[in-house]
């Protein structure tokens, strides 16, 4: 079991809505995007005009026309959950970082955010796409009491529309910018709790979801959609059932932003009721790793007393879960 102290997350300002997707004349109106996916504005870290001259056809020049850096919002993000859970930066003993886009392949993106935040700890990056949230924390939850620190700092930055190919309709609807934080420990008690942690793999579908170093973003879409319904569905499911059959307390549902109406009909088939499910893609799209957790950061003091069945798919392809019961 893991304790839950703290989470935060971070959306960049800048706001790419259907308006502007429409008028870069890539066959999509307002309507078609909102019908198909659900998504009606998203957070870039690249300005509109970037965007709207280049298209962003060379991803590689994406980095030097951002108007913040993925280790800029992880530190947002690190700096709400710190102040939720009443920490000081040098309180922590441990940073993990990952996600879809590092900046850099080396160092560690754990490593640069620990020292723009002035942390002086052993760091490491954990990631597995846009299920990293979910293999962080089963990993750490796999850890023995004593192996661990007191409190450890679980980061993942999203720079999605870097990769986006915006002359490509397909993706240029889907993906926003984001970056969450949490605050772990296995040794100091908290009202929260994370329980119930899965995470899984199938290499053969190693392929269907792509982002070449320097390239776009790719995605074989009607095969990673099943796949997406399916795994949710079946998490989601197991996680239901772990729950006890006396448990009075309201139960809700986050799963990967990856889509509105891929999550909507994961609640038809799980039983999920509307009141039930949170969501935020329809406001900032899919944001990847950080998508899951941004949703219940935002909800953080709503959701207070409920018990999260959290489940997240992503490249690998991977998938996982975690129940958090929140005090």
């Amino acid at each position: 079991m893991l304790y839950l102290h703290g989470l935060g997350h971070y959306h960049p300002e800048t706001i790419l809505d259907n308006h502007f997707l429409a008028s870069l004349d890539i066959g999509v109106d307002v309507k078609w995007i909102e019908d198909r996916v659900g998504i009606v504005e998203r957070r870039t870290t690249l300005p509109l005009d970037y965007l709207r001259q280049t298209k962003n056809r060379d991803p590689r020049e994406a980095a030097a026309a951002a108007t913040i850096s993925p280790v800029e919002m992880s530190c947002h993000a690190a700096r709400m959950a710190l102040e939720r859970a009443g920490l000081e930066t040098s309180q922590i003993g441990l940073v993990v970082s990952g996600g879809c886009s590092p900046e850099m392949q080396i160092p560690a993106d754990s490593s640069r955010v620990a020292n723009a935040l002035g942390i002086r700890v052993p760091c490491f990056d954990l990631q597995s796409a846009c299920s990293s949230f979910a293999s962080q924390i089963h990993f750490l939850n796999q850890m023995r009491e004593e192996a661990l620190p007191e409190f450890v700092l679980v980061l993942n930055s999203e720079t999605f529309t870097r990769s986006i190919d915006y002359s490509d309709r397909r993706q240029a609807v889907l993906f926003g910018d984001a970056a969450s934080a949490a605050i772990v420990s296995t040794r100091v008690p908290a009202p929260n709790t994370i329980t119930g942690t899965s995470f899984g793999t199938d290499p053969a579908g190693q392929h269907q979801i792509m982002i070449p170093t320097g390239g776009h973003f790719s995605q074989e879409g009607h095969a990673v959609q099943v796949f997406a319904i399916k795994t949710t569905t079946e998490v989601v499911r197991g996680l239901q059932a772990t729950v006890p059959e006396d448990e009075t307390r309201r139960q809700v549902f986050i799963g990967h932003q990856a889509n509105l109406r891929m999550l909507e009909n994961v609640c038809k088939r799980t039983s999920v009721a509307l009141e039930d499910h949170y969501a935020n893609v329809g406001m900032f799209g899919n944001c990847g790793a950080a998508g899951a957790p941004t949703v219940l950061s935002q909800h953080w003091d709503e959701l207070r007393g409920a018990i999260v069945l959290m489940a997240v798919v992503g490249s690998g392809l991977a998938w996982g879960g975690m129940r958090i019961t929140l005090g």
